[in-house]
C-alpha cells in the first residue's frame, strides 16, 4: 500500500470532508442487483482472465475504491477502502462469502463527518490497511490523512480489534513527533511474542516501530536512503509512466513491508524503487539505539521488482505484489526472484494475506493507475477492484 498525490477530486474531498456525512458506497459487483461504474472513468474493455490463471474471485467491487485484505485463521475476510478521492460508507468492512460487505466493527466507527471532529481516535478517518496477526487479532492503520493531504490531528492511530467479540481492544494513538502531518502511515506487521509492531510511512520516508506493552510509538530511520523512493527511475504500469497532475512523476516511498517466520528481521521498501532492505528487529527493539546506530544494521538486498505489498510464507519466500507486469513475484531464500502467476487482471495487484494455514494466498487489485489522479483526471478504471485468493504450491 502507498501514497500518492492527489487527485483534483481529492482536493475538494479534504475541504469538505468534515461537513459532510458519509456517502454509500456501489452495490457489489457480484451482487445481483447490478452495478455502477465510477462517473469519472472512461470503461473500456476489462482485461480477460487467462484459461490456466489459478487466480480464484474471492470479492469484487466496482466502487469504492479498494486496497486491504486480512483473512482470519477461521476464515473471515475484511477489506479496507481508504478515503482518497471519495467519501466509502464502509472504510473497513467484513466480507461475506457471497461477496456483501457490512461496515467493521459497526456503523460508528466507520462513520466521519465534522459532527465527530472531537473523536478523532473513535473513528475510521482515512485506514489504509487491516491485518491479522498470528493470534486471530485484527489491526487497523489509519493514518488519517483524508484526501492524501494532512493528517487530521490526534487522528493517526493503530488499532486492535477482538473478531471475536468484534469490539476495539487497544488503540494506540500517534503524535505529530511520531506521525507529522505529511506523513501516511502505511502498512503494519506485528510480532506477538515480542509484543511489537512495525509500520511504513510512505508520506516522509519512516519506519515507526511500536511497543504494544505500553502503546507508545517511535520514529526511526525517518529520511534514510532506503526509506525513500529512487528519483532516478520513472515507474511504469502498463507501459505507461505515472505521472501526476502536477506532471511530476510518481515518487513513494517506505511502503511494503514483511516480517520473518522467525521474527528476526523487518524487510521492507520504497514503492517507486527496485531495492530491497531489511534489519535484525533486535536492533528495531532497542529505543537506546540513534538512527546512526540502526544505519549502520541495515542490508541492502539487491534488486527485485517494483512492488507495493509484500509478505513471507513459513519458508522466508518474500512475496511481491509486482504491478509493472500485472503478476506476483516470489523472491525465494537465496535471493531468486520467480513468477507465481501473471495475469492481466491483477490490476496493480497491491496487498496480500495468507489463510489461517499458509496454504493459500490472497490479493487485492486496487488499480492505482488506473484512478484520476494518473490520467489527467479522468478514471480509466475498466474492471472492477478484486480479491483473490490462489493455491500455494
Amino acid at each position: 500500500m502507498k501514497r500518492f498525490s492527489w487527485s483534483p477530486a481529492a482536493g475538494l474531498l479534504a475541504a469538505a470532508l468534515f461537513t459532510q456525512a458519509c456517502s454509500s458506497p456501489s452495490t457489489p459487483a457480484t451482487d445481483a442487483s447490478g452495478t455502477t461504474a465510477a462517473t469519472d472513468s472512461t470503461q473500456t474493455a476489462a482485461p480477460v482472465a487467462p484459461a490456466n490463471s489459478p487466480l480464484q474471485v474471492v470479492a469484487q467491487f466496482r466502487e469504492p475504491q479498494m486496497v486491504g485484505v486480512a483473512v482470519l485463521p477461521d476464515g473471515r475476510v475484511f477489506a479496507d477502502f481508504p478515503r482518497w478521492d471519495n467519501n466509502p460508507v464502509m472504510p473497513i468492512a467484513e466480507v461475506a462469502p457471497d461477496g456483501s460487505i457490512k461496515p467493521y466493527p459497526d456503523a460508528n466507527w466507520c462513520t466521519w463527518n465534522e459532527t465527530l471532529r472531537n473523536e478523532p481516535q473513535k473513528h475510521w478517518i482515512c485506514p489504509q490497511s487491516v491485518y491479522a496477526d498470528k493470534t486471530g487479532m485484527l489491526w487497523v492503520v489509519d493514518p488519517a490523512s483524508p484526501g492524501l493531504r494532512a493528517t487530521v490531528p490526534g487522528g493517526p492511530k493503530l488499532v486492535k480489534i477482538d473478531p471475536k467479540t468484534d469490539k476495539v481492544v487497544q488503540t494506540i494513538s500517534f503524535p505529530e513527533s511520531v506521525a507529522p502531518r505529511k506523513s501516511y502511515l502505511n502498512d503494519v506487521r506485528v510480532d506477538t511474542q515480542n509484543q511489537f509492531a512495525y509500520l511504513t510511512d510512505s508520506g516522509l520516508g519512516s519506519l515507526v516501530v511500536v511497543d504494544l506493552r505500553t502503546g507508545r510509538g517511535r520514529r526511526v530511520l525517518s529520511g534514510h536512503p532506503s526509506m525513500l523512493a529512487d528519483t532516478t527511475l520513472n515507474i511504469k504500469a502498463d507501459g505507461k509512466e505515472l505521472i501526476d497532475p502536477s506532471g511530476n512523476s510518481a515518487r513513494i516511498n517506505s511502503d511494503g513491508i514483511a516480517l520473518s517466520a522467525d521474527r528476526q528481521y523487518l524487510y521492507w521498501k520504497p514503492l517507486t524503487s527496485y531495492n530491497l532492505y531489511r534489519i535484525k528487529t533486535e536492533a528495531l527493539r532497542n529505543s537506546a539505539l540513534t538512527d546512526a546506530q540502526l544505519a549502520g544494521q541495515i542490508e541492502d538486498l539487491g534488486k527485485v521488482p517494483a512492488c507495493d505489498g509484500m509478505e513471507i510464507d513459513a519458508q522466508n519466500n518474500l512475496y511481491l505484489t509486482a504491478f509493472e507486469d500485472h503478476s506476483i513475484k516470489r523472491r525465494t531464500p537465496a535471493g531468486k526472484i520467480e513468477t507465481v502467476v501473471q495475469d492481466p487482471r491483477l490490476e496493480w495487484p497491491d496487498t496480500f494475506a495468507f489463510s489461517g494455514d499458509g496454504k493459500t494466498l490472497y490479493v487485492t487489485t486496487s488499480a492505482i493507475h488506473k484512478t484520476a489522479t494518473w490520467n489527467k483526471g479522468i478514471g480509466q478504471q475498466d474492471q472492477p477492484y478484486y480479491i483473490f485468493k490462489m493455491a500455494l504450491k
